[in-house]
């Protein structure tokens, strides 16, 4: 299997507009994901795909691989696919561009679930973590995820799922951890389906793949993403160089 990864990076962000292209101990946010992504040793290939020029500039002035995206997009699947479209790849990681410390570890994981699905019952592969704080299970903001007995996805919500009616029976919560591992038929499909209603009632992009059928094998890891979503968070990720 050709396996590669894929950095989706918009220049604009609500919370923190040109988050990406701060600096971060000399190199910017970006640059340093993009490192981080080749240093794992786990894919052939990696590429930015961004609608920045400035972005698209930084990575190929550096001597990486940039995808400049031809369309807006609504979400980075959609962005990721429109990238992949006439590349020769198998499988398709999505790797956070405000993640500059990627960890190998649960992009291995993710990676593993392709590797072992002989019968390629698996469309996407992505991970949870157990949340058991009241605050962390009831916040909108922290996805929550139910599955099967086969570790498949059932359901995605903000909403806390399973409502817990009945008190005594003993329920864990996952919290959906946003990276994800594709095959590039599942990409491709997204790419021409429509948004439906549970997806844009939750405004969570992995509802429209299970509305269409598709496959979603989570993994459960105990890993927690070191994200720049603030001025706050960079000033941390400083501290940690």
């Amino acid at each position: 299997m050709k396996i590669i990864a894929v950095i989706p990076a918009r220049y604009a962000s609500t919370r923190f507009p040109a988050k990406l292209m701060q600096d971060l101990g000399g190199k910017t946010v970006i640059l340093r994901t993009y490192e981080a992504a080749i240093s794992t040793s786990l894919f052939d290939d990696v590429f930015v795909v961004t609608d920045s020029d400035l972005i698209y500039k930084e990575i190929v002035s550096n001597g990486g691989k940039a995808i400049m995206s031809v369309k807006e997009h609504e979400s980075g699947s959609d962005r990721i696919a429109e990238a992949v479209a006439n590349l020769d790849v198998d499988i398709v990681v999505n790797v956070q561009g405000d993640e500059p410390f990627t960890d190998a570890e649960p992009l291995k994981k993710v990676i593993e679930v392709f590797k072992n699905d002989l019968d390629k019952k698996v469309d996407l592969a992505s991970l949870m973590r157990q949340i058991t704080n009241e605050e962390d299970i009831n916040n909108p903001n922290n996805v929550k995820v139910v599955t099967d007995q086969n570790n498949f996805a059932l359901y995605f919500s903000r909403s806390v799922i399973p409502f817990p009616r009945e008190k005594n029976v003993s329920v864990r919560y996952m919290q959906h951890i946003g990276i994800y591992a594709f095959r590039k038929q599942a990409l491709l499909d997204f790419y021409s389906l429509p948004m439906m209603a549970l997806e844009a009632s939750e405004k969570l992009e992995q509802l429209r793949y299970l509305e269409f059928g598709k496959r979603i094998k989570m993994v459960e890891t105990s890993h927690v993403g070191i994200g720049i979503d603030t001025f706050e968070d960079l000033e941390k990720a400083r501290k940690m160089l």
